[in-house]
C-alpha cells in the first residue's frame, strides 16, 4: 500500500508542542503505521522540540505555520484572519493533497470552520459531525454529534445516523449497526420539537433504527450508534469522562481503605487494569469529523502523547480501510 501523509497540528492543545512531539515519537516507533508525518506549526519551535525528543529531522516533515488560533477566539473570524495559523495551514495541506488527513487538539470550532471552508463537505452532507467512541458493556457505541453542531435541524440528525451507521459498518465491521435517538424516554411522542421531528426521518433514513434510547442505555450497549445534537452529546461525553475518572478513584480509595481490601485489590489488579484500559480515551485518540471530503480528527484539548499517538493510529486505520 502506498504511504500516505498525516498532518499533525504541533501548536494545538493544552500540552502542545511537547505532547504532540511525544505522540509523533511513539508513532515513528510503531512500524505498523504506514504513513509519513507532517508537523504543522512554528518550525523553530518544532525543531527545538524534535531535538529534545531525540527525533531526527529526517524522520518527519515540517510545514511552517507561525500563528495559533486560541479557544477563546471566534472561530470563523480567526480562520479568516489567521491564514498562517496551524489549523488553517493544516487543513489547506489536506485540500491541496500534501496530506491525506489532519489531526489537531486545537479549537474545535476553528477546526470545523477551516475544514468546512478548505476541505469541504462530502456530497449531500449539510453538516459534518463529530463522532466519538464511548465504551459500553460489550464494546463501543459511536456518539454523534458530540461537539460540532449545537443547534440542529431534524434533517441533520438523520444524516448523522447515516454517517454513524456507515462508520460502524466500515471501521468496526458491524453488520447493520443499531441506531438510537437519544431522548428523555423511549416513547416516540416524547422529547422536544427537534427529536420529535427527527424520529420519522430516522425511520426513513435507511439505517437499522430501533427508536429512542435514554442516556443510561448507552453504556449498557443498547445501540451501536447514538444520535443527538452536539449540546446533548457534549454534555453526555464530558459526564462520561468525569464519571469514569471519578469511579476509578472511588474504587481505588475503597480498595486501599483497610488491609483485607488491599489483599483483594492485589488479587484483582489485572482485572482493574483491563477495566481502566477500556475506559482510557487516550487509546482512541480523538473524534473524526464525519461528512468531510477528507479525514480530519479532533483530539482532546488536554491530549497527552498517548492520545496524539492514538489519533495518528486512527488516521492510519482509516486510510487502510479506505474511509475518509
Amino acid at each position: 500500500m502506498e504511504k500516505t501523509v498525516i498532518a499533525i497540528d504541533a501548536s494545538g492543545g493544552d500540552n502542545a508542542p511537547t505532547s504532540v512531539i511525544g505522540g509523533v515519537a511513539l508513532a515513528i516507533d510503531d512500524k505498523s503505521i504506514a504513513a509519513d508525518i507532517l508537523l504543522v506549526g512554528d518550525s523553530e519551535i518544532i525543531e527545538r522540540e524534535l531535538e529534545k525528543a531525540n527525533i531526527s529531522k529526517t524522520a518527519v516533515s515540517i510545514l511552517h505555520a507561525p500563528d495559533i488560533i486560541t479557544p477563546d477566539e471566534v472561530p470563523t473570524t480567526a480562520v479568516r484572519r489567521k491564514k498562517q495559523s496551524s489549523i488553517v495551514v493544516g487543513t489547506k495541506a489536506v485540500k491541496e493533497g500534501t496530506a491525506s488527513a489532519f489531526v489537531s487538539a486545537g479549537s474545535t470550532g476553528a477546526l470545523l470552520s477551516a475544514a468546512t471552508v478548505y476541505i469541504g463537505r462530502a456530497e449531500g452532507i449539510e453538516r459534518p459531525a463529530l463522532g466519538v467512541m464511548l465504551p459500553n458493556r460489550s464494546g463501543f457505541t459511536l456518539l454523534i454529534d458530540c461537539g460540532a453542531n449545537v443547534d440542529c435541524k431534524p434533517a441533520y440528525l438523520a444524516q448523522f445516523a447515516q454517517m454513524g451507521s456507515d462508520y460502524m459498518s466500515k471501521i468496526r465491521g458491524i453488520k447493520a449497526p443499531t441506531v438510537g435517538l437519544i431522548n428523555i424516554g423511549t416513547e416516540s411522542e416524547k422529547g422536544n420539537t427537534l427529536v420529535k421531528e427527527a424520529y420519522p426521518l430516522l425511520e426513513q433514513a435507511g439505517v437499522n433504527f430501533i427508536g429512542n434510547v435514554e442516556a443510561r442505555e448507552v453504556p449498557l450497549g443498547k445501540v451501536d450508534v447514538a444520535v443527538c445534537d452536539a449540546f446533548v452529546g457534549n454534555v453526555l461525553l464530558k459526564y462520561t469522562e468525569g464519571l469514569a475518572t471519578g469511579l476509578m478513584g472511588v474504587i481505588k480509595d475503597e480498595l486501599l481503605a483497610d488491609p483485607i481490601s488491599k489483599i483483594g485489590a492485589l488479587l484483582a489488579k489485572r482485572g482493574f487494569k483491563r477495566v481502566r484500559k477500556r475506559f482510557n480515551h487516550d487509546d482512541v485518540g480523538g473524534a473524526p469529523f464525519l461528512g468531510l471530503k477528507s479525514l480530519v480528527v479532533k483530539a482532546h484539548g488536554s491530549s497527552n502523547a498517548n492520545a496524539i499517538y492514538g489519533a495518528i493510529r486512527q488516521c492510519d486505520y482509516f486510510n487502510k480501510a479506505n474511509v475518509n
